[in-house]
């Protein structure tokens, strides 16, 4: 996270990820204001994947996907013109890739590194095939619920 109030959005995805049990590491760490911790964290970490979340200039994103070659799903925070962190986190240079999702969507992001775990890891398929599942039924019992109110 760029500042401690990304922790919103962060609790989304940490949801997420202990419901399919993957391991994460939390930290606050400023592309611009502390970019020698931001750089300490990547090098010495053994993550498969980064989610970085930031507003406003959303410079986190980048500034991690700088320093590895493995994937970084970038989360844009609501900023004070809501689309500034979204467009910071999609407009990367060539050669430099983030992948992003929707603004505050941390549960996204975790689900996207879930989906890329997977590739390796056929438990997580079946976790997200039952998940998807899990949301269907809901989908289908709020339906009931809606036009039985009507």
């Amino acid at each position: 996270m760029g500042s401690r109030s990304d922790l919103p959005v962060a609790e989304k995805g940490i949801s997420i990820l202990k419901k399919f049990g993957v391991d994460y590491e939390l930290y606050v760490a400023s592309a611009q204001r502390t970019p020698k911790r931001v750089e300490e964290i990547v090098m010495n970490s053994d993550a498969d994947i980064f989610i970085a979340m930031s507003g406003v200039s959303a410079a986190l994103p980048g500034a991690v996907a700088s320093l590895t070659t493995r994937p970084v799903i970038g989360v844009p925070v609501s900023g004070v013109l809501n689309l500034d962190s979204l467009l910071a986190v999609i407009q990367m240079p060539p050669g430099i890739p983030v992948a992003a999702v929707g603004l505050d969507r941390g549960d996204n992001a975790a689900l996207l590194a879930v989906e890329i775990l997977s590739v390796g890891k056929p438990e997580f398929r079946e976790k997200m095939a039952e998940y998807r599942k899990e949301m269907e039924k809901n989908i289908i019992a709020d339906s009931k619920a809606v036009w039985s109110n009507v």
